[in-house]
């Protein structure tokens, strides 16, 4: 039995501790949550929080979940990376999703598409290992009940069309496509989901909110495995909700994606896109073909169990402790900043 700290900084690390938070209840585990001040109050009563940098050497874990990209060298136990999406060529991979920081001790990637870059880079430095487990966050995907997806469904006379954006302004398709989903949205014959990225620009974010109607619901959440299920097709940019909508074999429209990719079906005018969602929801047999070759390789598990496979690779992990390893890289200037951080923000 180990103690647990679930660490998270961004709004969007909720869903992805959650359903890890959920197996370790099952088993009896103790866990306590760290994340900053301003993330506090989205904190459930029952997801105790550890007061800062001194509570969490007191909690003093065993292991600690990371859905960040870093974690204070300072803080006890068995440090996991657990990633806060998929990676979909937003950035290089020297910046990007194979960036190695020196921080973590265990990666818990998602597929053989993760996998394979990441024991490649262990092989080579050393320092921490590989475990393939699939993705925390898609557990209630692939689970029972879909009350919120049958919310959003509406009466189930029109087809459902969700529709998410990243925030990063050269990629993202929310502020060239409203006018489009606007006219649908009145005119067209499906009923729209919408939702944004959390650090989208709070006035187009207000534009889009206005267009709320009873055929288009702004969704306010950063949980959308709702409308991910409830949506028959999806349209969105080079954001991540890409991945997690393709893996349920449903097709995806994407405008002006940054590398696209068979299982998309993508346009680079708006002109097109009317005609090409008509396409998607016909469910063309090469675009299903392509997405299921998607799914093997980039999240292959529909059992909904990869948060208890997360948990078995980190007490393996402990069980092993660091024989066999290199010491991790000192980097004492991000030591130092990390230090700070923590000590500035979070209680």
């Amino acid at each position: 039995m180990a103690r647990t700290l679930l660490l998270g900084t961004e709004r969007y690390a909720l869903p992805i501790l959650r359903p890890l938070a959920a197996a370790l209840e099952r088993r009896g585990e103790p866990a306590r949550w760290c994340v900053p001040d301003a993330l506090a109050p989205a904190l459930r009563a029952n997801e105790p929080r550890v007061a800062g940098v001194r509570g969490v050497s007191e909690f003093d874990p065993e292991l600690v979940l990371c859905a960040t990209n870093e974690v204070p060298p300072s803080f006890p136990g068995l440090k996991v990376q657990l990633f806060h999406g998929f990676s979909v060529d937003k950035r290089s991979r020297e910046r990007g999703h194979f960036r190695v920081r020196g921080l973590f001790d265990l990666y818990c990637t998602q597929g053989p598409d993760t996998t394979a870059p990441f024991e490649a880079l262990a092989a080579r430095l050393g320092h921490f290992r590989v475990a393939q487990t699939g993705w925390p966050k898609l557990d209630p995907l692939f689970s029972d009940g879909n009350e919120a997806a049958a919310g959003l469904r509406g009466d189930g006379s029109m087809p459902v069309i969700a529709f998410g954006s990243t925030f990063t302004p050269r990629l993202a398709a929310a502020p060239h496509v409203f006018d489009t989903i606007a006219r649908l949205s009145r005119e067209g014959p499906w009923r729209w989901l919408v939702t944004l990225h959390p650090k989208t620009d709070p006035a187009l974010v207000a534009r889009y909110r206005a267009l709320a109607s009873p055929r288009l619901t702004f969704v306010e959440t950063e949980d959308v495995l709702g409308l991910l299920r409830a949506a028959d097709v999806l349209v969105a940019d080079t954001s991540s909700i890409v991945s997690e909508f393709a893996l349920q074999l449903k097709p995806v429209v994407t405008f002006r994606n940054n590398a696209p990719k068979p299982h998309m079906i993508d346009v680079r005018s708006i002109d097109e896109l009317e005609d090409a969602i008509a396409r998607a929801l016909t469910r063309p047999p090469e675009t299903m073909r392509a997405l299921e070759d998607f799914a093997a390789r980039t999240h292959p598990y529909r059992d909904g169990r990869s948060s208890e496979r997360v948990l078995d690779a980190a007490a393996a992990a402990l069980a092993r402790g660091r024989a066999g390893l290199k010491r991790k890289p000192l980097n004492l200037w991000r030591r130092w900043q990390l230090k700070r951080e923590y000590a500035r923000g979070f209680g």
